[in-house]
């Protein structure tokens, strides 16, 4: 049966939520078909929304019976223009967005960047498509249409690297029924760009207005933490938006658009885009809430109310919430494909060249920022084994294990040596003490604050200030009390790792000072709230159901059963499975002991 027929003859499943966004959400021309209620243009009706959730139930009935398919996204304008065009024997081209690693002989892996031939796009969650031999399906919401579509498909790769392209192949080329120039094809992506950027800027503010406000006003219904757990930082971002897409507006040349010059615009805020970060982070909490909240369905008429009052598109809220995180990992894309057709003599050829690579510096501080954040559930669930802990939890001030190891530490007055596990977190050096039985049980017994110690290291030989001989040793001297810790490693090599970590330590602190990063007060409290049940029930610690599951949430019968094994999420790399105690521990660490 063919993928034609049978999309057919079985219907999709409907879901309350989908993760999965049409690919062209951010392309402008969408018409949306309201039915009822009718609202007028202008200011927005305010006794549309009133206490009553029956009319909100109303609302939704009305909208419901008039045929509209709420939580299937999708305006189905690019989906038909897709499927015309293969019909037609033209070849559709699109690039990923993200990884999409599949176990499954059915689906079409691939790598951010790579490019797929759309083979059949029927579904608006799953299309068919083709790289080299391979074929299969791949989710729409993982791709991006690539801007010029009658460009030779060889050539094509050179834009993922970013690279320039060689002066013979920069001249006039033959597409479809007639010529275009490199030019040409410079103007597509500038209009792309500027008309996608338009497009974002709706959908923030149709965000922003439509649904946050609207919350606001039902305190019987959402709180403070509740709203902020499933917009994050979405109106900083509104904000930083309305000033790129004002400056990006002067670059634009009117007239001839491939004279624009916009890198440096990219340059300008490329620093201002880390905010993105933040969002992305919290994304799948937002997932999880909304996902709570719309089990109620008081709260499902109330979101559909907001989106027909605003006149929105026929996209879910969480579809909408979606889309800061696809547009951070387009840019970088839309960049490598302007720079691809810009002149070297052009006057915005460095700007672009340095603005790929700043936009690439941005999406890789994203992904160490999301790296960080799943590594602090670790270090929660690491806590949560260690017997007699006393004092402040580790999340209180770190965030990062940079190293851990065994060493001698020698105390005054005796000059007293114990053997003990250090764990170096950013701020902090935790000390332990292995069971005299089960050496995979440790007990906590002090820890140091790196932030007032200095690292000396010392000489092999006898020390002047405990009077004994020492091999392969080092101090942490506090600035301010005058205190002196003595440390020794087994081997030379320990000792040298041990000073290198401590000097990645002062490295990692002051980055984070620098790029601001930090862990909000709920993130640390929710790490350690959920190390604390599973170390209560004393089962393996349960991995948070992927965010990739929310993606892949719209699936059709006669796809695959079976859910890709990666979270995709940015352009980060596969989670490892849940291990031991140790094993977690080690893959903390950026070395090996």
């Amino acid at each position: 049966i063919t993928s034609a027929v049978a999309f057919d003859i079985l219907p999709l499943k409907l879901h309350p939520f989908s993760q999965s966004t049409p690919t062209g959400l951010d392309c402008v021309g969408w018409k949306r078909r309201i039915s009822s209620p009718v609202i007028t243009d202008g200011a927005l009706d305010k006794t549309a929304l009133t206490d009553d959730v029956g009319s909100e139930e109303d609302l939704y009935e009305d909208f419901r019976s008039s045929n509209h398919r709420y939580g299937h996204p999708g305006g189905g304008g690019e989906q038909l223009a897709i499927n015309e065009l293969i019909s037609d024997g033209s070849v559709v081209y699109a690039e990923a967005l993200w990884d999409h690693v599949t176990m499954d002989d059915q689906e079409l892996g691939f790598k951010a960047g790579d490019v797929i031939e759309v083979m059949d796009a029927t579904n608006k969650e799953w299309w068919w498509g083709r790289i080299l031999d391979s074929e299969g399906w791949f989710p729409a919401s993982f791709v991006r249409l690539r801007v010029n579509q009658d460009e030779p498909m060889e050539d094509y790769p050179l834009k993922l690297e970013g690279g320039k392209e060689d002066d013979s192949s920069s001249g006039t080329r033959r597409f479809g029924m007639g010529q275009t120039t490199k030019d040409q094809m410079r103007t597509n992506v500038i209009n792309e760009i500027i008309s996608t950027e338009r497009d974002y800027i709706k959908h923030l503010k149709d965000i922003c207005e439509g649904y946050i406000k609207q919350c606001r006003k039902r305190a019987d219904m959402f709180t403070e933490e509740q709203l902020k757990t499933i917009f994050g930082n979405i109106e900083d971002i509104y904000r930083c938006q309305k000033k790129f897409v004002k400056a990006l507006e002067k670059k634009f040349n009117k007239d001839h658009p491939h004279l624009s010059e916009v890198g440096s615009c990219f340059l300008e805020y490329q620093t201002e885009f880390q905010i993105y970060s933040e969002y992305c982070n919290n994304h799948p909490n937002a997932c999880m809430e909304l996902s709570r909240l719309t089990k109620v369905n008081k709260y499902v008429y109330f979101f559909e109310a907001c989106r027909l009052l605003q006149k929105m598109i026929d996209i879910s809220l969480d579809g909408f919430l979606l889309t800061p995180v696809q547009k951070i990992c387009k840019y970088p894309l839309q960049l490598a494909e302007l720079l691809k057709y810009t002149n070297p003599q052009h006057r915005d050829f460095k700007d672009v060249e340095a603005a790929l690579n700043a936009m690439k510096n941005v999406a890789r501080l994203i992904n160490e920022r999301k790296r960080r954040l799943e590594n602090i559930d670790k270090i929660a669930q690491w806590q949560s084994l260690i017997e007699d802990w006393e004092g402040e939890d580790v999340l209180v001030r770190s965030s990062e294990l940079i190293y851990s190891g065994e060493l001698t530490k020698i105390s005054h007055p005796q000059a007293k040596s114990q053997q003990r596990m250090f764990f170096l977190f950013d701020h902090q050096l935790v000390c332990c003490k292995k069971d005299l039985l089960r050496r995979d049980i440790l007990y906590y017994k002090s820890r140091i604050n790196m932030d007032d110690m200095e690292i000396l290291d010392v000489e092999d030989g006898k020390d002047k200030d405990f009077n004994i001989n020492v091999k392969n040793a080092f101090k942490l001297h506090c600035r301010d009390t005058e205190e002196v810790h003595l440390f020794c490693a087994k081997k030379p090599e320990q000792k040298q790792r041990w000073l290198k970590a401590f000097e990645n330590e002062r490295r990692q602190v002051q980055l984070d000072q620098e790029t601001g990063f930090s862990i909000t007060e709920v993130q640390k409290k929710q790490a350690m709230l959920n190390a604390s049940k599973q170390h209560h029930t004393g089962k393996p610690k349960a991995v948070t159901r992927p965010y990739y599951d929310f993606l892949m949430r719209q699936k059709h019968p006669t796809l695959p059963t079976t859910l890709p094994q990666q979270q995709v999420f940015m352009l980060a790399e596969p989670k490892r499975k849940p291990s031991n105690f140790w094993q977690n521990i080690s893959r903390l660490t950026p070395f090996r002991k």
